[in-house]
């Protein structure tokens, strides 16, 4: 079994409010020709989700990376 871990999701393009509901419990952030989300202490099931649902939306997702888990900036 996988113990949870802190994901980033780097998807192109600037992803709105309404799809970004779609994405409960993840915080988004906005970089340079980019959204990145950050999800806390997800499980292989979560992160298979979340994978899923970016799939189901049509978004082009270029880096899913495992992070430490240090705080986000405010």
């Amino acid at each position: 079994m996988m113990d949870a871990s802190d994901y980033e999701f780097r998807i192109i393009g600037a992803v709105g409010d309404s799809l970004l509901a779609n994405f409960d419990g993840l915080q988004a952030e906005y970089a340079p020709a980019a959204t990145v989300l950050h999800g806390t202490q997800l499980d292989q099931a979560a992160l298979h989700g979340i994978l899923e649902r970016v799939r189901e939306l049509g978004l082009e997702l270029v880096e899913v990376r495992q992070v430490s888990n240090t705080p986000l900036r405010a």
